[in-house]
């Protein structure tokens, strides 16, 4: 396999400038009508999935909590989340129904937030009981996350990323973005990608501004925050595993991923970085600790892998089949 060694870009790249004949040009764009990059379509499976499932719904998001013992799956049909117990799988969920089909989730102790954006809300879900309140947002809230007390909305169609505290919008931050797709908190702050730009900016959340942003590839569709103090990013369209610094905001390393890299956990304990390959019907694990990505696990899974969460607890790993081919558990 051809492979790429880290890489440092020593200078943050301008938004925006000027060429020779004046007009103003955009570093971050590549094309005159972008398009997000989206999961490349699975074959069907050449090897029948490795390890267990627990449902057989079409699955659009997972997420797990280690404080409550509890492994969140969203589905399209009916939409709702079913809230499993990490340690007894095989018993019942719990079914908590929504008003539209659910696009992420994450987890802060105790709490699941769901984005429902053809809804305009935000589901706020409480572990493991699973009562649920909601969270009114103009626009379409793709990414929703939890941030000392706070609320972060990437919210796509407007561009902006806001913080609600409580059910209170304190403040709404625009700028640069061609599209608000996900929003990330590290140990050095806070980023949002933009899958139309390809691109992951940082957010100065304190002063209100999206300050400078760096391309991510030629597709970037997924990330995940490291316990490095970086962000990982999946590079669809090249299908690659990208780490970027974000204080300062740099690139560190590209790493080919053949197959349709999509979806990525983290598992911090292990520092193991879980990659779906959608192409392949499979999901990957690297050891993120050196220089450069190294492969510890490869496993078969589900058809169309569009989702996977890791249990940090156990270090068994959870993927989704967006094709209707159900939940899928893996114990490496």
């Amino acid at each position: 396999m051809r492979r790429f060694a880290a890489v440092s870009l020593v200078a943050i790249l301008l938004v925006s400038g000027c060429a020779p004949d004046g007009k103003p040009t955009d570093d971050l764009q590549v094309v005159a009508n972008p398009v997000a990059a989206t999961a490349p379509l699975s074959p069907a499976p050449s090897a029948p999935p490795v390890g267990k499932l627990v449902s057989t719904s079409s699955v659009t998001a997972l997420a797990t909590d280690p404080a409550s013992r509890t492994l969140a799956v969203a589905v399209a049909e009916p939409p709702s989340v079913l809230l499993y117990n990490l340690d007894a799988l095989d018993a019942a969920p719990k079914t908590v129904a929504l008003p539209g089909e659910v696009e992420r989730l994450s987890t802060s102790p105790g709490q699941l937030l769901a984005t429902v954006p053809g809804k305009a809300q935000v589901a706020k879900i409480s572990l493991p009981g699973g009562e649920l309140t909601t969270l009114a947002v103009d626009g379409q809230p793709a990414s929703a996350r939890a941030a000392g007390g706070r609320t972060l909305v990437a919210v796509r169609d407007r561009k902006a990323v806001e913080v609600f505290d409580g059910d209170k919008l304190t403040k709404t931050i625009t700028g640069q973005l061609y599209s608000a797709d996900d929003v990330l908190t590290s140990g050095n702050g806070t980023v949002v990608l933009d899958k139309l730009r390809t691109a992951l900016f940082k957010v100065d959340v304190a002063g209100g501004k999206v300050a400078e942003g760096l391309r991510a590839g030629d597709g970037a569709t997924n990330a995940v925050a490291d316990s490095f103090g970086r962000v990982l990013v999946t590079d669809t369209r090249e299908s690659a595993l990208l780490a970027f610094s974000t204080d300062p905001l740099l690139m560190r390393q590209r790493y080919p991923v053949p197959g349709g890299a999509y979806s990525i956990a983290y598992d911090a304990p292990r520092s193991l970085a879980w990659v779906t390959l959608t192409e392949r019907n499979e999901v990957v694990g690297f050891d993120i600790r050196g220089g450069e990505p190294t492969e510890k696990y490869r496993f078969a899974t589900v058809r169309q892998p569009n989702s996977v969460t890791v249990d940090e607890q156990t270090g068994r790993v959870v993927v989704g089949s967006a094709a209707g081919e159900g939940t899928q558990v893996i114990s490496p």
